[in-house]
């Protein structure tokens, strides 16, 4: 299970409709307890592809980010990125990029712009999929 305080969902929401066309992207970082992961900073960050159907970020912006984690004591979580025309799931490419196990990817759907979803991904060997549970708080 991963927790993810509403403001920051809408933090989410707001920076990757504000990037459309392109998808939008960046990194979480928060706690661990008891196997729940708590998401208590979002780093909303450039997608330098500058494209609709995949995002890069620079070395600099993740680095830039692991040192305010470090800094505030969180660890790395995992990444979100927007889905501007299809669903909340990974894509093949995804699914071909993402590498830990113990990471979570979250994907926003802006398909229907008035109603986002947004949903957090498990992947391990590049192809087994599962849903995390995701409570927004």
């Amino acid at each position: 299970m991963i927790t993810l305080k509403k403001s920051d969902y809408e933090k989410i929401i707001q920076h990757a409709k504000a990037n459309l066309p392109e998808e939008a992207c960046g990194l979480i970082a928060g706690t661990e307890t008891d196997g729940v992961k708590h998401i208590e900073e979002v780093y909303l960050l450039e997608n330098t592809d500058h494209s609709n159907e995949h995002f890069n970020i620079s070395p600099q912006d993740q680095l830039k980010a692991i040192k305010d984690m470090r800094a505030k004591g969180l660890i790395p979580l995992g990444n979100w990125h927007s889905h501007p025309e299809t669903p909340s799931r990974p894509s093949e490419e995804d699914k071909r990029l993402f590498f830990d196990s113990k990471a979570r990817y979250l994907i926003l759907s802006l398909m229907e712009k008035d109603n986002p979803v947004l949903n957090a991904f498990i992947v391990e060997n590049h192809t087994d999929v599962s849903k995390d549970d995701l409570e927004i708080i």
